[in-house]
């Protein structure tokens, strides 16, 4: 809530870059800690990048991509950065109960996975800045750059002539905007909802990824082999998004959530029923493959109640519940 703003001052590709350097460089201090303040210190410093670059992605792609097609946007960035769950439960299925060179399994998890970051961070320098934010900033000339350079790649690309483009008058205006708008009208009713759906999904999300080990061994599942389930279930999760760039603009987005939610709360209780490894693993798949959706389609959602000058504010108001692959 702090420091997400910051991308509506200094802009989304300044801001998503910083924070992706500075959660890099926190998981890999944790990596190196030996006593469990540290590691709680570190790993809640990278945590705070983590929601930086989150919030500033959500902000960015709603900016870059036509209302037509940024469902199927969000969902296809969903099953790049999703890959991360079955890749870093594969690692940690690997690595956690050996120590290589004598170095403890879930560090070198960790190393792995911030050292990674460097070629995130390289594709990430050919990255246009927002022009809609330029815009807003009363920067035209850099926002009609931006603008005109991805209208000359997308026609080398189809080898067609764009349509003529849409005015944006008054839905681009020179200000700036506050927090205090998300609470007053016509965003209060919204900015509520929100805020309370953000508070109760994080519970199913979050409370689902982050104790299937802990939920499997409840049900008598050694800890070798929950973490193979774990990988197993962690490759529900981007073919999900996968699976959802080919509906995701096909449906009203609040009804996507609604029966996302409605599926992880019947899964969740037939989960509670299973007393074999089969059954475990089966409604395991399927709360991860209905969490999935829920996540992309609130990520698509949430962006679009909002106008430019606020919105990388609303996001950070609602924080609690990103749903995002590498925080898990």
């Amino acid at each position: 809530m702090l420091l997400s703003p910051l991308s509506d001052f200094f802009g989304r590709r300044t801001i998503f870059t910083f924070a992706l350097v500075w959660y890099s460089l926190g998981t890999l201090i944790m990596a190196l800690q030996s006593t469990d303040v540290g590691l709680v210190f570190w790993r809640f410093v990278a945590g705070v990048g983590i929601g930086v670059e989150f919030v500033t992605i959500d902000t960015y792609l709603s900016e870059l991509v036509p209302k037509e097609r940024r469902g199927a946007a969000f969902a296809f960035v969903a099953t790049i950065s999703l890959t991360a769950y079955p890749i870093a439960a594969l690692l940690a299925w690997a690595l956690v109960p050996t120590a290589p060179f004598g170095v403890d399994g879930w560090r070198w998890v960790a190393i792995i996975g911030s050292a990674g970051a460097i070629i995130a961070w390289w594709l990430r320098l050919g990255l246009p800045e927002s022009p809609r934010w330029l815009a807003q900033r009363g920067r035209h000339q850099q926002a009609d750059e931006v603008a005109r350079m991805i209208e000359r790649r997308i026609e080398a690309e189809t080898g067609q002539l764009l349509p003529p483009p849409q005015s944006l008058i008054g839905e681009i205006e020179r200000t700036t905007g506050s927090i205090r708008e998300i609470f007053q009208e016509p965003y209060l009713k919204r900015t509520v909802m929100l805020i309370i759906f953000q508070l109760v999904q994080t519970i199913g999300y979050y409370g689902f990824t982050s104790w299937v080990p802990t939920l499997l061994a409840s049900q008598g599942v050694d800890f070798t082999k929950s973490l193979a389930y774990t990988s197993i279930i962690a490759v529900a999760s981007p073919v999900a998004a996968l699976v959802a760039t080919q509906i995701a603009d096909r449906f009203e987005r609040k009804w996507q959530l609604a029966w996302a939610a409605l599926a992880i709360a019947a899964f969740g209780l037939l989960f509670s029923q299973q007393r074999t490894a089969v059954g475990l693993l089966v409604f395991c798949l399927l709360i991860a493959f209905s969490n999935t959706i829920l996540a992309y389609s609130l990520h698509a959602y949430q962006s679009e109640l909002y106008p430019t000058r606020i919105r990388a504010l609303r996001l950070a108001s609602l924080i609690p519940g990103v749903g995002s692959a590498q925080s898990s």
